[in-house]
């Protein structure tokens, strides 16, 4: 099977990063690339396969809150010349929480003819990269002995999956002491807490 040729292959990337002027915001990179390996490269010189779409979305979140502040969209491979015309629209993502609510506000404002389907999965997406890098940050502050809000905080992860259940093993661990970001990894058995 390892010599099949892909007929197509989509990479989603996100990285996060945080804003070094206040503290309290991350940066969240997020691209989308298509490409077809079996294809003539026509994405410029030096590409090995044709790249059809390359496409970013980069917010700002403020994680206090987790609003978006500001928004930007860049097309850098696309099929048609009018493509980037709609990445303006994208820094509608400005205003939103990254909350309840989200995915429906993303839908309504970029689903279809209002936005482009490849910068809409992005958007779609941001949600639960935001959350986890989020997360990351203030388990990195906590690291680091730099304030944070309060290390118990579960917004976010709380009821996403059986391990944050309001009675589940993450709630324990975290009433035993354990803090986001320290110990090994994997986290051990709630039943080694405390011993």
């Amino acid at each position: 099977m390892t010599d099949k040729v892909p007929l197509h292959r989509r990479t989603i990337t996100f990285a996060a990063y945080e804003c070094e002027d206040d503290g309290g915001s991350i940066d969240v990179e997020a691209e989308l690339l298509d490409q077809r390996p079996w294809a003539e490269p026509y994405a410029g010189p030096g590409s090995s396969v044709a790249e059809l779409h390359r496409m970013a979305l980069t917010v700002r979140v403020r994680l206090a809150d987790m609003l978006i502040t500001e928004a930007r969209a860049d097309m850098g491979t696309f099929p048609h010349a009018e493509c980037p015309r709609i990445t303006p629209a994208f820094e509608g993502l400005a205003g939103l929480s990254i909350a309840s609510g989200f995915n429906r506000a993303v839908q309504e404002r970029f689903r279809g003819v209002s936005g482009c389907s490849h910068l809409y999965e992005l958007a779609r997406l941001l949600g639960p990269a935001v959350v986890q890098a989020g997360i990351s940050a203030k388990a990195r502050r906590r690291v680091v002995g730099r304030p944070t809000h309060d290390p118990r905080t579960t917004a976010g992860v709380l009821n996403s999956c059986h391990i944050w259940a309001p009675d589940g093993p993450g709630v324990r661990k975290l009433e035993a002491g354990w803090r986001p970001g320290t110990g090994v990894f994997p986290v051990p058995p709630v039943e080694t807490f405390g011993q």
